[in-house]
């Protein structure tokens, strides 16, 4: 990496000028080596916080009601309208892996970060102007009982490129944000490794209490008809975001992308192939370690930290095997990358296999938390919403998960964490056990919901035209669903995100955030093929099924019940990969010696 190279040089120019750099690699935005007291720290860190807080209340004043306006604006039928909104979520989570390819690979993450908010931008101030020009007509449409006019195929099409457009926005600039924010904490500085610990938790705040305010003031703006005026706020949240991010550039510290890793990791897999008949003698000295693994051309690393050598995917040594011929075009400096890759190499691509089977029993998961978006609103737009003449909104329901969100990362951190840590000898829960809770939280979540359907269907009209609030059942006996979710989340997703983070190679930060993105991204593909295969099976011989436009008529509570054994199944296959796990093993800036905490059950 020829421009680290330049970076190393730079750092060493200054440590002889008597100044004081951060010691991580980071650099400034012309490419010199940070000095502490003029970059990073707390003041960039605020300001992301107060980005992302913004950025967040922008997307989710849409994705919020997205289903609501599906159904009331659009037309479409609650499975039609289910599947739409989860097909939208899961391709927001799919675009943050262009998001964190582009960072880690090329443009690094303020670049990343600003461009995607552009396009977020953009796309919410088209579907504000599609909504108020054309698609709310005619004119106070899109409450439950006022039905819109059927739409042209230019305006269909206006409004897809424009909630698609909000996906990619905000899709690329999700997975970079936070790791962004951490690389302004230098960790290898005692006092600000400890702030970069803190800034997680202050992140996630930021995250719910920006969802906080669109799931109720917009929610209830947009529930009232309101569309355009609710689209419009988010528009202006997210403007005032980009220039935020923007007005901090001089301040914030910045690592220098890696380069692309996918053909290092085709590297190492050619290179083990061409191997395949070499005989390897037990023992680790015969494989081959760069001159300099951090600052190396070869392990493209950027300034990481070196992984050492750790046992499993054994075949994959092979490309790190010294062959006499190797050592000739060593000597004669020939070096051939698809014939031989340090170990350093070939570790990073044995980490991301470790990782697979763990993020993919997340997925199941998230079919379970992307029913707050869909069914959750749906089945609470059926229940009594109404305390005295105030209406409700249904999706402002969902403040329940994030007040239960902020209460129990509360209660883990100053009450469960400590009490874990004097009874065990081992310390704090690792990720994986955390992991592990949230799903069993997440079955107790869906028996909850299945519960409240069967006594809201007992109290329903069942042959109502307009079932808005069809339901005598309080729209309050939802609260315990949305609380479990929320408490499930700071075990499952909190944990996720610390665990991919701490888990992925150094010069892969950003695609550890898209992992956990994707698996959302996943789990809303796989809960959109779920409601289309249950209605095809359930409505045979002419009947409802399970979710028909009429709610009264089907049988919701099936659907969550089915749920919660196709979770519960999964968290045994998720124990079984997580006793399997094995974390990497890491040599630190100075050569010390460190195992990554994580693994276990």
């Amino acid at each position: 990496m020829a421009s680290f190279e330049v970076s190393k040089e730079a750092k060493l120019r200054g440590e002889e000028e008597g100044c004081k750099c951060t010691r991580d690699g980071s650099v400034d935005l012309h490419g010199r080596p940070a000095i502490p007291e003029r970059s990073g720290k707390w003041f960039a860190g605020i300001i992301i916080l107060l980005n992302q807080g913004l950025a967040t209340l922008a997307f989710f004043g849409v994705g919020v009601n997205l289903v609501l306006f599906l159904t009331r604006v659009m037309h479409q039928d609650n499975a039609d309208a289910a599947n739409s909104v989860s097909k939208w979520t899961g391709t927001v989570y799919i675009f943050s892996l262009v998001g964190a390819f582009l960072s880690d690979s090329y443009w690094g993450r303020y670049k990343t970060c600003a461009i995607f908010q552009l396009i977020f931008v953009i796309g919410l101030a088209l579907l504000s102007l599609a909504t108020q020009i054309s698609l709310l007509k005619p004119g106070g449409c899109g409450r439950g009982t006022s039905p819109c006019k059927p739409h042209s195929s230019w305006e269909m099409g206006l409004f897809y490129i424009s909630i698609y457009m909000v996906a990619l926005g905000n899709g690329g600039y999700q997975p970079n944000i936070a790791t962004f924010g951490a690389d302004q904490f230098d960790q290898e500085d005692p006092k600000e490794g400890r702030s970069k610990v803190s800034f997680f938790s202050y992140f996630y705040l930021a995250l719910n209490l920006g969802s906080l305010f669109s799931n109720t003031i917009l929610g209830y703006f947009e529930d009232e008809g309101m569309w355009a005026l609710g689209f419009w706020a988010s528009t202006a949240s997210a403007f005032a975001a980009l220039l935020l991010f923007l007005g901090g550039t001089k301040r914030y510290r910045h690592f220098r992308p890696t380069g692309n890793p996918l053909s290092r990791f085709a590297q190492v897999l050619v290179a083990a192939l061409n191997k395949w008949t070499e005989k390897i003698p037990p023992g680790e000295h015969n494989l081959y370690e760069a001159a300099d693994d951090r600052g190396s051309d070869h392990t493209a690393n950027g300034g990481a930290r070196k992984m050492l050598h750790t046992q499993g995917f054994k075949f994959l040594d092979r490309a790190a095997f010294l062959t006499s011929r190797d050592s000739e075009q060593l000597k004669q400096k020939a070096y051939n990358p698809w014939r031989l890759c340090p170990i350093s190499q070939v570790e990073e691509v044995k980490c991301i296999l470790r990782l697979l089977p763990i993020w993919l029993c997340t997925i199941i998961y998230s079919v379970v938390f992307t029913q707050m978006a869909s069914l959750f609103v749906e089945q609470g737009d059926a229940m009594n919403t109404n305390i005295s003449n105030f209406r409700i909104p249904p999706a402002s329901m969902s403040s329940f998960d994030i007040l239960s969100v902020a209460f129990f990362i509360f209660l883990y951190r100053r009450v469960v964490d400590p009490l874990v840590r004097r009874v065990r000898k081992k310390g704090s829960l690792t990720e994986l056990q955390r992991m592990g809770i949230g799903l069993i939280i997440a079955v107790a979540a869906m028996l909850s919901a299945g519960i409240v359907e069967c006594y809201r269907l007992k109290y329903a009209k069942k042959d109502c035209r307009h079932c808005q609030g069809s339901s005598s059942l309080s729209i309050f006996w939802q609260v315990p669903q949305y609380a479990l979710i929320g408490a499930s989340e700071v075990f499952m997703y909190v944990g996720q995100l610390e665990f991919f983070n701490a888990e992925a190679p150094d010069g892969l930060k950003s695609f550890g955030s898209a992992l956990c993105m994707t698996s959302i991204s996943l789990g809303n593909y796989v809960s959109s093929f779920l409601v289309s295969i249950v209605m095809k099976i359930s409505t045979v011989d002419n009947m409802p099924g399970w979710i028909p436009g009429n709610l009264n008529k089907g049988h919701l509570d099936r659907f969550y019940f089915l749920l919660a054994g196709l979770t519960a199944v999964d968290l045994v296959i998720y124990i079984a990969c997580a006793r399997w796990y094995t974390s990497m093993k890491l040599e630190g800036n100075y050569g010390e010696n460190n195992e990554e905490e994580g693994s276990g059950v």
